[in-house]
């Protein structure tokens, strides 16, 4: 699987997992609703930074995220 899928799954997955909405997400990350929405539906692949900012705002491991 790629990786930008995998990101994808796991982010929507720990995200309605703990019913968090992408814009409570994207606010607590600090980036826009709309970054979040093309991460998860696969249209954008986010820096380091951002995978980053992510994974501090759902307070999950970034290797939760990528592994």
């Amino acid at each position: 699987m790629p990786p930008s899928k995998r990101l994808a799954m796991r982010l929507r997955k720990i995200r309605t997992g703990r019913g968090m909405t992408q814009e409570t997400l994207a606010r607590r990350a600090r980036i826009s609703r709309v970054y979040v929405v093309e991460i998860e539906g696969r249209r954008r692949d986010p820096s380091l930074s951002i995978v980053v900012r992510l994974a501090k705002a759902l307070k999950v491991k970034v290797g939760d995220l990528v592994d």
